[in-house]
């Protein structure tokens, strides 16, 4: 594999993993991911997995870039096919279009397809959440077929409701929280991506691999009553 190391700051170093967003890199953050959450060095505050890197941040009394970058470097020998990548399989269900969706029909017509077809392929969807970012707990989800790819919109929305669902360009996603954007909404989901009460506050994360499935609006009123349990 090759890497390679910058710093970010003075008190972190990015690995990057490769120049291409597809399924080997997505593989090696996973597996360097695995990696340093195996191994965690005394030094290490945290790591941040993204598409093609992961940035380590790392105390600077306890240790300096070049030695931090050394320890990496050696570490990273022992990353081979023995390292799993492991990810977990997230259902999503999603109520789309109307009120919860008002760019489903745009997304429709920019694409040449019925807004029947555009749910139907986003339903079928093979995604991987690529890394956390934006607003916390907001996936980066990527996988999504071209035939229903749509630009960002001109003029973002000042407020867009926690739990909607969003395309943009290639990639669709979930805004957690309520947030301004500019991604075309196409449905919103009743469970709740961010967790504040729970050690790990997102509910997704990097590497996940995401299953889309569509719901009745009651079906939504009745699982929005008790998120949590969804949640459990």
């Amino acid at each position: 594999m090759d890497t390679l190391f910058s710093p970010l700051g003075d008190q972190a170093i990015v690995i990057e993993l490769g120049n291409k967003i597809n399924e080997q890199t997505e593989q090696a953050v996973r597996k360097v991911s695995a990696l340093l959450e195996s191994r965690q060095p005394e030094w290490m505050i945290e790591f941040i997995p993204t598409f093609a890197t992961v940035a380590v941040f790392y105390d600077p009394c306890l240790a300096a870039y070049e030695g931090v970058k050394m320890e990496l470097e050696s570490l990273l020998i022992h990353l081979g096919d023995d390292i799993p990548a492991e990810s977990r399989t997230v259902e999503i269900p999603v109520c789309y279009g109307g009120e919860f969706g008002p760019d489903l029909e745009f997304v429709a017509q920019h694409n040449k397809l019925t807004p029947r077809e555009v749910i139907d392929i986003h339903t079928s969807g093979n995604y991987s959440v690529h890394m956390i970012g934006f607003a916390p707990g907001f996936p980066f989800i990527g996988g999504m077929s071209g035939k229903i790819a749509a630009p960002r919109r001109d003029s973002p929305r000042i407020r867009i409701p926690e739990r909607t669902v969003g395309i943009a360009g290639m990639q669709t996603g979930v805004y957690p929280i309520e947030t301004p954007g500019g991604w075309q909404l196409i449905g919103r989901t009743p469970i709740r991506l961010f967790l504040p009460e729970n050690d790990i506050p997102s509910l997704l994360r990097a590497g996940d691999k995401v299953i889309f499935k569509e719901i009745s609006e009651d079906d939504y009123n009745v699982w929005e009553e008790n998120p949590d349990a969804k949640n459990a």
